[in-house]
């Protein structure tokens, strides 16, 4: 009888420990193991109208970075490490420096990037557009942030690269959803012929640049690739102006447009969407 009630007690303890440690180890996955797996993603792309001195450029794409208690310092000069490893001509960050909390500053924790950033290596350097995180919580540091680790901020502006006669135009449009955007001006600024890249934080403003029929590609942040990489439900966690076109690489009229998944993540947890560092070879026609 003793042996049966033994027998009684694993049969209903063994199930509550089994289900106990499938969802520790969940938890453990979604919040240490995947949001530390970045993964490298190479994209090829031809870019009509880029000239043939250009051809085979490099760009390396980073998002929403997010600094807070957990995106340190020490975290972010490895990423560091892994963007440069990469070889990029040129980096190209699509916002979300800072962490944006209704219950406590972390702006503290923006100022902090300024040593790693520092340490980006591209011979073109490295550009930036700010996003809605960033203006939430305080754009004049952000703005400082960027300006200390020789980050260039495309504010509604644009900066050519010239290689022999050929040349390359860099655009940035300001956050749509809490910035000043003025893609006019931006237009207005941007000189004819060569290709051109847009960076905007929010992927969704693509419809709107490719109607102007001047940018090539865009490169966009803001979804982190919904966090939850399951049908539906990663709907769940997409932000304003990032539901149509949340991850990867798109068609949109004559432009390319690729949404980077992010490095950081807010809240943080990730299911099947990895963190993402994006390099692109851009190839002339």
């Amino acid at each position: 009888m003793k042996y049966l009630n033994v027998r009684t007690i694993y049969r209903r303890v063994l199930p509550i420990i089994a289900l106990g440690t499938l969802l520790l180890g969940g938890f453990v996955y979604v919040r240490k193991v995947e949001p530390e797996d970045v993964e490298v993603v190479s994209v090829s792309l031809v870019l009509p109208r880029l000239g043939a001195r250009f051809d085979g450029y490099r760009i390396a794409q980073i998002s929403d970075l997010h600094a807070d208690g957990w995106m340190t310092p020490g975290r972010v000069l490895g990423l560091v490490k892994l963007v440069n490893e990469q070889e990029p001509d040129l980096v190209a960050i699509t916002g979300d420096f800072a962490t944006y909390s209704k219950f406590r500053s972390l702006i503290r924790h923006a100022s902090a990037l300024v040593a790693p950033l520092r340490r980006l290596r591209a011979p073109d350097g490295a550009v930036a557009v700010s996003g809605n995180h960033d203006y939430k919580s305080n754009p004049q540091v952000v703005r400082g942030v960027l300006a200390a680790s020789g980050v260039t901020e495309l504010h509604n502006t644009v900066q050519t690269l010239h290689r022999g006669g050929a040349a390359l135009h860099l655009c940035g449009v300001d956050d749509v959803r809490e910035g000043a955007p003025d893609l006019d001006r931006a237009l207005r600024d941007l000189p004819e012929g060569g290709a051109t890249i847009l960076l905007v934080h929010e992927p969704d403003f693509a419809d709107e640049s490719a109607a102007s029929g001047r940018f090539d590609l865009q490169l966009s942040g803001h979804a982190h690739g919904g966090q939850l990489g399951l049908p539906l439900l990663r709907y769940l966690f997409l932000p304003k102006l990032s539901r149509k076109y949340p991850a990867g690489l798109y068609r949109v009229g004559g432009m390319f447009l690729y949404t980077n998944r992010g490095l950081g993540a807010h809240p943080r947890f990730r299911f099947n969407c990895r963190p993402e560092i994006t390099v692109f070879t851009l190839r002339s026609s």
